[in-house]
Formats: structure tokens, sequence, C-alpha cells
């Protein structure tokens, strides 16, 4: 959760430069090396990751206990969707950062290098920060979800010099939020966050990236998505809850690339590609680990 309210702080301070600007001029990548660009992208991204660390520092670790440095093993809980949480957080990360630095107009090496670490390099500064909380720790396998996250990035770059498969998010709200509003979030935008049984990560993959059909517009994606329901604890034998009926979802539904979206505005072209992230509501169908198959007519 603490890592998507980064995404969120970063891509509404982006969509807020970027609307502020009226010249696609300002907007179009760099053919060269714009240094004044670098520096200020550099300044800039540095300071919103101090702020984030410094203000998770004050406002959420603080009312814990420190400790010594521990590891823990939370591979099980809430059915892996805090994982995938983990692994969407620093694909969209290295995204943003590795197509900062095409704007500023860097090698595509130094994109991959710089840019697209950026998840992982501040994703791993949370997990150290949770090794030395008494209420959390360091967990392994939230760094091996953080390296998953922006390999998938990095190793399509490197494969095809292409994002054929984003990683996307889609959200609706349940009933287990009000049973426990604390754990799961109390109000919309907490809910948004913190309620893994109405989140939705997907693998959106271009259809005539990989099969040119006549006919298939080039924006058009088929994606298979994860979730999960039933929980109101990580732990599935929580002695406080223990009737829960955790249940996973693998779902099956069309979406829209925003990316591939032909346009001659610059502006356009930044819109679409910060809200790229979030998965287009379409016909979806369900299939649950227990053998029931579901249509939704649209799907959030």
């Amino acid at each position: 959760m603490k890592e998507r309210l980064y995404i969120i702080l970063w891509l509404c301070i982006s969509g807020s430069l970027f609307s502020q600007s009226k010249l696609d001029q300002f907007l179009e990548p760099s053919d060269t090396l714009n240094v004044s660009r670098r520096n200020s992208v550099v300044v800039t991204e540095v300071s919103l990751a101090s702020i984030a660390l410094i203000g998770l520092d004050q406002l959420w670790y603080s009312d814990y206990p420190r400790s010594k440095f521990k590891t823990i093993n939370d591979g099980g809980e809430w059915l892996q969707m805090d994982k995938l949480g983990h692994v969407f957080s620093s694909y969209q990360l290295g995204r943003l950062g590795a197509n900062t630095l095409n704007w500023v107009g860097v090698s595509k090496k130094d994109q991959l290098i710089y840019g697209s670490t950026l998840g992982l390099g501040f994703l791993t500064a949370i997990e150290v920060m949770d090794g030395f909380s008494e209420e959390w720790g360091f967990s392994w396998t939230d760094m091996f979800a953080n390296v998953a996250g922006t390999g998938l990035y990095v190793g399509q770059e490197l494969l095809w010099q292409e994002q054929r498969i984003t990683l996307k998010y889609s959200f609706h709200r349940t009933h287990f939020a009000k049973k426990r509003p604390d754990k799961l979030g109390d109000g919309w935008t907490e809910e948004f966050l913190k309620d893994y049984n109405g989140q939705t990560y997907w693998l959106s993959a271009n259809i005539n990236s990989f099969l040119k059909i006549e006919g298939v517009p080039n924006w058009l994606n088929l994606a298979f998505g994860y979730g999960a329901d039933g929980m109101l604890t990580g732990e599935p034998k929580d002695p406080l809850f223990l009737n829960q009926n955790r249940i996973r979802q693998y779902y099956l539904s069309l979406d829209v690339d925003l990316t591939r979206i032909k346009t001659n505005s610059r502006f356009l072209k930044t819109i679409f590609d910060v809200f790229n992230v979030i998965k287009v509501p379409f016909p979806t169908l369900e299939l649950n680990n227990k053998g029931r198959v579901k249509l939704h007519y649209i799907y959030f």
C-alpha cells in the first residue's frame, strides 16, 4: 500500500505539470541530452523520493516501535495479492523513470540502467525501513516481487524494444472493508489502496504485437487478471477470523493500450501514457479456484 501511495503522488505531479503546458514542443522527447531537463528531473525525483521516505518514517513507522533489523516470511499472506502489488509498483515506477529519461534525451541503455531501476531502488529502501520496524520486517518475497516487476519492464525492452505486455490495475468496492475498516480501509480512497478483495492485477498483452490479425485495432489488448476474495486478514488461520472463505479469482477480458492510440498531440500522448496504468472496463469472464465460472457484463 505504501508503494502505491508514491505512484499516485508521482502521477498527480506529472499530470499537473504536463496539463499546465500547452506546448507540444515542451512535451516532445529530446533527440539529444537536454542538460536542463536532466537536472530538473534529477532534482524532482530525488526530492519526491526523499519527501516520500521521510513522510513514511514520520507518519507510518513512528506509530510502531523500532527494532533490530529482522527478516520475515510473509509469502503466504493475502493470497499473494500484496506481492502482486509490489510487482505492479516496481514495474510502473520503472516505466515512469525510463519514460522520463527518454524525454530528457538520454540513451536507451541509460534509460534502462538509471530509469527503469527507479522503482526497485525506492522499494528496496522501504523494505529496509520495514526491517527495522517491530510491526513488520524485511521480506525476501517482497524483494523478489520488486525484482520481477523491474525485470518485466527491462526484459521486454531488451527483447522487443517495446512493452508488448503491460501491468495494469483495477478496483471495485467490497463489503469486507466495512467489517474491518481499520485494516481494509474506511472510505473509498483508503479502500482503493488497502482492500485486497477489491483489487485486480492484470497482464495486458497487445494482440497485434504477437498476432497480426486483419481488422483488429492496434490498441486492442487481451488481458489476464488475478484477484482474491473473502479475506479479512493476511493469515488464513487467524484465530480471530476463522470463517474466512478465501477465494482465488482468475479473469479473462479485453483492454485498451492507450499508448497505441494514434494522435498528433503530444499532450494527449502524455495523458494516455499516465493513465495507461488503469485497466479499461470490459465484459469479463471469471473463473475461481472453487470451479465456478461467472460472466461480468462490465468489470472494474
